[in-house]
């Protein structure tokens, strides 16, 4: 009699592991046969999108699926966020965020969408600083030679920005602040239309990464004038930091965070957070990635959203104090 029992636990035991086994084959191929969609805030040419199509072809290697590069544009990055905000929380859709994540709630108080709870961190991809780029009619140098320019000749020059409330926007505005000068904002709907601007002359300056400005500065189509970070680009050597051109501590880096709509399962957003991880690391992807400008940071979840927590704190506080107006 136990040995019928003993066998029958046994056919019922090796039953449940078949459909267990059938089931997962049947979910996995039902994640790999849906695209996975990475939802980008800005228009092609802009810091976002790089990042994005230079992970694309890695994670798509490593996660056995289709990666979708969907450009979003618009709103400062609202759009796309509200898209990924209310999209299904089953990790086919991703938010690829940029500096403007954690400024939006400042400029605009009534989002469509909550930054800090509609949204889980999966990492926080890359950071880096800002190169302050001029036209080719500017003749300063450097920027305090253009800031000196700009004070003598007030309302002459205009920046271009990504929009009102990006870090290009608040970061000039930062400046224009400590050096009490007059350089007309012209906001544009991302970095690619920025520059197109400042090739054109519309505006004189611009403040993009490295990798939008790269192509232009070695064409000699833009000066660039400053770097806003720590220490100075080792691509562009001789261009020195706005703490060197007269700001004693001045520093300030965009950054490029992935996110999933709240609710995600921990564990999907974990998996997505190592094969993020591991794709950031990956030789060849940080080789580009650097190349680009780009400091990769590849964080867990928690430290994207931290980040963004910090980077609200920061320039909530700034806008109050400069009693900047960030609506139309």
């Amino acid at each position: 009699m136990s040995f019928s029992l003993d066998r029958r636990h046994a056919l019922a035991a090796a039953a449940a592991a078949a459909a267990a086994a059938l089931a997962f084959g049947a979910g996995a191929r039902a994640q790999g046969d849906t695209p996975l969609r990475l939802v980008v805030t800005f228009p092609p040419g802009g810091s976002t999108d790089i990042v994005s199509r230079i992970l694309q072809p890695e994670l798509s290697r490593r996660l056995g699926r289709t990666v979708i590069v969907d450009n979003k544009p618009g709103a400062a990055g609202q759009i796309a966020s509200a898209l990924v905000a209310k999209a299904p929380a089953d990790g086919n859709t991703l938010l690829v965020a940029f500096d403007t994540h954690g400024i939006n709630p400042v400029a605009k108080p009534k989002l469509p969408y909550d930054t800090f709870q509609d949204f889980e961190g999966v990492t926080l991809a890359v950071r880096f600083p800002l190169v302050i780029g001029a036209s080719a009619s500017v003749a300063a140098a450097d920027l305090r030679g253009f800031l000196e320019a700009a004070r003598k000749q007030p309302g002459k020059y205009g920046y271009a920005s990504t929009g009102l409330g990006s870090m290009n926007h608040l970061v000039m505005e930062e400046i224009k602040r400590k050096s009490d000068v007059s350089v007309l904002h012209v906001p544009y709907t991302g970095a690619g239309p920025a520059l197109q601007a400042v090739l054109g002359d519309v505006a004189q300056l611009t403040a993009l990464s490295y990798a939008a400005l790269r192509g232009q500065i070695a064409a000699g189509k833009i000066k660039p004038l400053a770097v806003t970070g720590r220490q100075r680009l080792p691509e562009l050597p001789n261009v020195p930091t706005v703490a060197e051109s007269g700001f004693a501590g001045f520093q300030a880096y965009s950054w490029v965070g992935i996110f999933a709509p709240a609710g995600t399962p921990a564990e999907t957003v974990n998996r997505l957070t190592q094969e993020f991880r591991a794709t950031l690391n990956a030789p060849e992807v940080h080789r580009k990635l650097t190349e680009a400008g780009f400091e990769v940071m590849a964080t867990d979840g928690a430290g994207a959203d931290r980040h963004a927590r910090a980077e609200f704190e920061r320039w909530s506080r700034f806008v109050r104090e400069a009693r900047l107006k960030l609506e139309d």
